[in-house]
């Protein structure tokens, strides 16, 4: 999942007002700064409502800071920029809880942040699922279907020619072949690696056979990708506790690493998203993954205790 490329516009115009309801809230803006915001307001009614949204919660909140009194008579502008930026975080985890919230209610197996869990379904088959990650299950005489509502999830199937083993995500489906695999899914696309033997991946009228150490993806009502050789221990090296990435933005290993996290982690510089990130991280603890890619980076995190980060120049 990336901040970039894998982003929802909606996510997109939230993480934009965040940056510019911190700026604006710090100070005055330059002319050249006035003239970007005005420009991104008028892009897209999105970015508006993001942000009026944004504004709004803040007077909401207002009322539960703390008096002036006593304090001292010159803040420090880095301070009450980092304020404001907490601030802002915060508006936007109200809108994951609910999503948060309504996956839960949906599912049969759920798997929280920083967690991974180990389930086996009623025909003896198991599956695995990632942090964050959650899967509806319906069986029936004809056939075992799961939907895969949110995460990553590795599927080890138990045969059973008379009923298919089926995993729907995204509008797309992928049928068992005496199998094991894995799904990821976030709002754009869905990923498929196959760990052992083979699959049917299904998606816009199309579909295509994935073998051992292949994977392909999908995006909803959209035919699946050609398959491509991957190396499918690496693919799915979360199960093992650890995540790899080569010359990946730092949006979405960010993004990666915020899956496993208690808090929030935010780029506050959008163009420091597109620094390429080489390693291996654990995913035991994502701090102490955000203080590598600091140093390796060279770029600075600014910790509001361990839950809400601040990663910038």
């Amino acid at each position: 999942m990336t901040e970039d490329e894998d982003h929802s516009p909606r996510a997109d115009a939230q993480d934009d007002a965040i940056f510019w309801w911190v700026r604006k809230t710090a100070g005055p803006l330059s002319r050249e700064d006035q003239a970007a915001f005005d420009a991104w307001l008028a892009a897209d009614a999105a970015h508006r409502a993001a942000f009026d949204d944004i504004s709004a919660m803040w007077q909401d909140v207002k009322s539960l800071r703390p008096s002036r009194a006593g304090r001292p008579a010159r803040a420090n502008r880095r301070s009450w920029l980092i304020g404001a930026a907490t601030l802002g975080a915060a508006s936007l985890v109200l809108f994951v809880t609910h999503d948060d919230l309504s996956i839960f209610l949906r599912s049969d197996h759920y798997a929280g942040t920083g967690e991974t869990k180990r389930v086996t379904l009623a025909d003896g088959s198991r599956v695995e699922l990632d942090t964050r990650s959650a899967i509806a299950v319906r069986y029936d005489d004809a056939q075992r279907r799961v939907s895969l509502l949110r995460g990553e999830a590795w599927f080890e199937v138990s045969p059973d020619p008379a009923r298919p083993f089926v995993v729907e995500a995204s509008g797309g489906t992928v049928t068992a072949l005496g199998t094991a695999f894995d799904m990821d899914v976030d709002e754009l696309r869905v990923q498929v690696t196959v760990t052992q033997h083979r699959v049917k991946v299904q998606s816009g009228g199309e579909s295509v056979i994935v073998v051992e150490n292949q994977q392909t993806g999908y995006s909803a009502h959209a035919a699946p990708e050609p398959p491509t050789r991957v190396d499918a221990a690496r693919a799915t090296a979360w199960r093992r506790g650890k995540l790899f990435f080569d010359n990946t933005p730092l949006g979405e290993v960010v993004s990666a690493l915020g899956r496993y996290h208690h808090g929030q982690v935010y780029i506050l510089d959008p163009t420091l998203r597109a620094r390429r990130v080489n390693g291996v991280f654990g995913t035991a603890d994502p701090v102490a993954a955000i203080s590598e890619i600091e140093a390796s980076l060279g770029v600075h995190a600014t910790y509001l205790t361990r839950y809400m980060i601040f990663l910038h120049e």
